[in-house]
């Protein structure tokens, strides 16, 4: 039986310069962590956005079961030209914490993360795999109900990549829902409960993880599946 859906998305379509980017997308999300997939263009990034309230749609709507609170994290996070810790307090003080309390949530996001003994370092000089944690820390500082992450470990060696997908484990392991898209389909295996497909802004599959990887329904998700298969 599956889990009830937190998110009804409905006939959802955005146009922008006269191009349909998402084509009537009708779906359930329910699952605790949730993968998109699809080839470049497919409007897996759009479709986050539009859930995240960052872009509006042409037509359609989001039903939520319940408002959660969100956070976003993005291929490229923005650092501050401040200390790690000072990032991941800025954060916590938008929302409304007391310096003294923001300190100590930071410091312990930090430590989660793997990065306390970095917490005075300047955030830029920091390598791509170290900022993308301190934006994981910064987000899950907050304690979203819903993290979203757009491609959070592209373009990362895999020891930093290793590490991106420890820190997603263990947010998702506090009780946090994980909404992400990846090109990497080996993480995609270890991270998603189920698969959520999309070609050409249309959704072709949601599947079981593993039914998704063993047996493919469409003929789009078997191309893909061999295309980035090496």
């Amino acid at each position: 039986m599956s889990a009830p859906a937190w998110l009804t998305i409905d006939r959802l379509s955005l146009t922008e310069g006269g191009t349909r980017i998402i084509d009537g997308v009708s779906l359930q999300l329910g699952a605790q962590r949730t993968v998109v997939l699809g080839p470049n263009g497919a409007g897996k990034s759009t479709l986050l956005r539009l859930i995240h309230n960052l872009l509006h749609p042409s037509s359609g709507e989001l039903r939520w079961a319940r408002v959660l609170s969100q956070a976003m994290v993005f291929q490229r996070p923005v650092m501050l030209r401040t200390t790690a810790l000072a990032n991941v307090v800025y954060g916590l003080k938008l929302k409304g914490y007391s310096a003294t309390e923001s300190e100590r949530r930071a410091q312990q996001a930090l430590v989660r993360v793997g990065l306390e003994q970095l917490a005075r370092r300047p955030a830029r000089l920091l390598s791509g795999g170290e900022q993308q944690r301190v934006a994981l820390a910064r987000a899950w500082a907050l304690e979203p109900e819903l993290l979203i992450l757009d491609e959070p470990s592209a373009s990362l060696d895999p020891a930093s990549s290793r590490e991106v997908e420890r820190t997603i484990n263990a947010i998702a392991a506090s009780g946090t829902r994980i909404l992400m898209t990846t090109h990497n389909l080996g993480q995609a295996r270890r991270l998603a409960e189920e698969i959520i497909f999309i070609d050409g802004g249309r959704i072709a599959e949601q599947t079981p993880v593993a039914e998704f990887f063993q047996l493919p329904r469409t003929n789009a998700a078997k191309r893909f599946l061999e295309e980035e298969t090496p």
